[in-house]
């Protein structure tokens, strides 16, 4: 196998546009019907899923869960609001790297300003434009620090075997990426266990470490 570095380089780059954001004035500011918001949702976060076409962005199920564990507040007469969608985008960003209890305990604050009154200050349409700023300044820096580890891996394995460099080039810049991952979801779980200390003395949390002095 041989690395095209620049296709490579340039598909993911391309990837990145792939990142699940919608402006805030491109939200329903009308109430849906579920089919309506899983609709709405799969047209404007299809392109975002590993397999466009054939992954479900949302579905019933998956809405009705996270109403069941608390991550969103019921529909109102069985219609969702623009506050409903928001809290959904966050999900949908959070559920493949933080567990359901994290992500509730993360959303916590912004369920406070769930359907508050538009005249009051830091609605969750205020909070969601922000985070949209925010995360749009820092895509240049993302991309930066992919092309600096993708200019690592390519400097690695320069003695393996040649049938076997390219693909241990491509490893070292898999594993770069995924130790950034891994450290920080360590880091988002360390700041989430220290909103609260109502874990420090709960049944679950005597076990994990009672389990983990047994490993120590």
């Amino acid at each position: 196998m041989t690395i095209n570095t620049e296709n490579l380089l340039e598909s993911i780059m391309q990837s990145l546009d792939r990142i699940p954001e919608i402006p805030l004035e491109e939200l329903p500011n009308i109430d849906l019907y579920m089919d309506q918001l899983t609709t709405f949702m799969e047209r404007e976060l299809g392109h975002t899923t590993r397999f466009p076409g054939e992954d479900s962005v949302l579905t019933k199920t998956m809405i009705n869960n996270y109403a069941k564990n608390d991550l969103l507040p019921p529909p109102v007469r069985k219609k969702y609001s623009r506050d409903h969608m928001i809290l959904l985008i966050f999900i949908y960003c959070y559920k493949n790297v933080l567990s359901i209890n994290d992500i509730q305990k993360l959303l916590e604050p912004l369920k406070e300003r769930f359907h508050i009154s538009d005249t009051e200050p830091l609605t969750l349409s205020d909070i969601y434009s922000e985070i949209c700023e925010i995360e749009e300044a820092a895509l240049p820096d993302t991309r930066e620090d992919i092309r600096k580890k993708f200019g690592i891996s390519e400097k690695a394995f320069e003695d393996a075997p040649e049938e076997y460099r390219d693909k241990m080039k491509l490893f070292s810049f898999i594993t770069l990426l995924g130790f950034d991952v891994y450290v920080k979801k360590l880091l988002i779980e360390k700041i989430i266990d220290s909103f609260s200390d109502d874990r420090e003395d709960g049944p679950g949390r005597k076990k994990r470490r009672k389990k983990g002095q047994k490993q120590v």
